[in-house]
């Protein structure tokens, strides 16, 4: 018989060319061999087996780092922040139009053709304003729905924090420190709301065990729906800016 001497993370980090990753951890009593895999999410999965340890698992993973960025290039194809470009905004498709304006702010107009998204600064500044205000528009979401959650949980998280992850959609620091995908904004807001209430849950319970899960469907009794329409569309999501 055997122990695992140390706690293994829930994932590892590893830097590509293209950014920044997180890789899902998963420990197999019948592995023999670490292996690399992309889960059905789209998301990198480590499998190791039970007596295998984290310095060698890192060894592992920057040796297969050139497989894992061919394999996360052709998950899809990069959307860009520019003029005539569609992207979704609370799961509703919206189209970029590029104003030569150099002042003012991003607005949402709703017309005959639809929804779109005027972005002053002309070309130059386009893509950095978007991206600038699609991050506050998923702040802003994020606040509202982890204070809901919150406290219907009891909890108090300490900071909440937009980043650009290029696989994950949100983290809990044992602090009590929030991050979130800005990309979360592009989804339905019951995807988002989902997320939001998932990391609130692991300020009661910092691992995925039943007892978490119990957490996560307390505060949000349909969880299932944006956990399962991330699953089958949150690879997609990772396509736009």
């Amino acid at each position: 018989m055997f122990s695992l001497k140390k706690k293994w993370p829930d994932s590892l980090s590893l830097d590509l060319d293209s950014g920044l990753i997180e890789v899902q951890v998963k420990i197999h009593a019948r592995a023999k061999n670490y292996r690399l895999s992309i889960g059905a999410n789209g998301r990198p999965v480590l499998t190791s087996p039970p007596y295998g340890n984290i310095s060698k698992a890192k060894e592992f993973l920057q040796s297969h780092s050139g497989w894992l960025e061919k394999k996360l290039s052709n998950r899809y194809q990069p959307v860009a922040f520019a003029h005539g470009n569609q992207i979704p905004l609370r799961g509703e498709n919206h189209i970029i139009v590029g104003l030569d304006k150099i002042r003012g702010q991003v607005e949402v107009l709703n017309n005959e053709q639809g929804f779109e998204l005027l972005v002053p600064g002309g070309e130059k500044h386009l893509q950095r304003r978007l991206k600038d205000w699609l991050k506050k528009q998923a702040k802003m979401d994020l606040e509202k729905s982890v204070s809901l959650h919150a406290n219907n949980l009891n909890v108090e998280p300490k900071t909440i924090t937009i980043r650009s992850q290029s696989s994950r959609w949100g983290s809990c620091s044992s602090s009590g420190r929030l991050n979130f995908n800005w990309r979360l904004i592009l989804a339905p807001n019951f995807v988002l709301d989902y997320v939001g209430a998932h990391e609130v849950a692991h300020l009661v319970e910092m691992n995925h065990s039943p007892a978490f899960w119990e957490q996560v469907e307390l505060t949000l009794p349909d969880m299932a729906r944006g956990r399962d329409w991330l699953k089958k569309n949150g690879q997609q999501l990772m396509a736009y800016g």
